[in-house]
């Protein structure tokens, strides 16, 4: 899953970033509306986490311009605003949610979650496809009762593959989703990530599909 985060102070934004990290998301970091602007119309993003006081640009501002043109992608607002309008307006304007300045680790993790898992219409917390169940909050994946022990770019991946329920992916989308801009990407991450979770996993768990990518296969069940 990949964020834009749009923070302008430089302290919160690296602890910002270093929790998302964390949590397993991939995260770009902008500093003022106009950047945000540009990346989230550009980009390929699950989320914005977005502070309201930017400079350039309000964030009031950045959420009405991105759905002025038609971007629907969630957008959580962080903002040590006291004036009572600023959730609403915030909510009103099109915002999804909305986060308090100063605020826990664990709530804004839990926000992101939520807000991904809407927007992708899961109703359950957790993925589970046969005998694969994957708990994001807790960053933890079983396969046949068994904990994998997984990378976080290997958790990032199973998960991403397993939200898409089967559809393909091609590489070059799941590279966007698992590395941020400033990250070095050897030109074959994606597949030595796949096969990573091969050999951990079941070497039916990831399929290749010939001319574009990957896609969550089917690895056996459990024994009776």
């Amino acid at each position: 899953m990949r964020i834009l985060l749009v923070e302008d102070d430089r302290s919160l934004g690296e602890g910002i970033r270093t929790a998302l990290r964390r949590g397993a998301f991939a995260v770009d970091w902008v500093e003022d509306g106009t950047a945000a602007i540009l990346a989230a119309n550009d980009g390929e993003f699950d989320l914005v986490v977005l502070d309201l006081g930017l400079p350039r640009v309000d964030g009031i501002e950045v959420i009405r311009r991105l759905r002025a043109a038609g971007n629907a992608v969630p957008i959580l607002v962080l903002s040590a605003r006291e004036r009572p309008n600023d959730r609403t307006l915030g909510l009103d304007v099109g915002a999804d949610d909305y986060l308090g300045k100063p605020f826990d680790t664990p709530e804004l993790l839990a926000r992101v979650r939520a807000l991904v898992r809407r927007s992708s219409g899961r109703a359950q917390p957790t993925l589970v496809s046969g005998s694969l169940h994957l708990d994001p909050a807790t960053l933890e994946a079983r396969w046949q009762g068994r904990i994998l022990d997984l990378t976080r770019r290997e958790f990032s991946l199973l998960r991403l593959l397993m939200e898409q329920n089967g559809r393909p992916m091609a590489r070059e989308t799941i590279q966007k989703h698992l590395y941020g801009w400033d990250e070095d990407v050897a030109s074959n991450a994606v597949d030595v990530h796949v096969h990573q979770l091969r050999r951990k996993v079941d070497p039916g768990v990831v399929r290749t599909v010939r001319g574009i990518g990957y896609a969550l296969g089917q690895a056996p069940e459990a024994d009776a």
